[in-house]
């Protein structure tokens, strides 16, 4: 008999679960910025720069972006560790527009 777990109102089998995850996540990754400026009348672009001055990176910095959504913070890490600094994201390549670049990308089920 196996698992089963839930997956928003319904019962998955729990190997079935990372895959309906991430059915949301590319179903959702063309409009993911508007969305967000939908949702929160724009108030997550202010949300963006307070958290990336609030982060104080600096170059040389190592930094885990997790759950960045399209990578905007992910980039502006990248600017600010520069060179000598590693910056690490942690979402469905889809999400992050493919011509963003700098940074090390590593692509794992958080559950796992």
């Amino acid at each position: 008999m196996s698992n089963t777990t839930h997956f928003g109102y319904s019962t998955v089998e729990e190997d079935q679960k990372v895959h309906k995850v991430a059915e949301v996540f590319h179903s959702v990754a063309a409009k993911y910025d508007i969305m967000n400026d939908v949702m929160s009348a724009g108030l997550h672009r202010i949300w963006k720069i307070f958290t990336v001055a609030q982060a104080g990176v600096r170059p040389g910095f190592k930094v885990l972006d997790i759950a960045a959504g399209t990578g905007d913070l992910t980039k502006e890490f990248v600017r600010q560790a520069g060179q000598t600094g590693e910056v690490w994201h942690t979402v469905s390549r889809r999400l992050f527009r493919p011509r963003d670049g700098g940074f090390r990308f590593a692509q794992h089920d958080a559950q796992g």
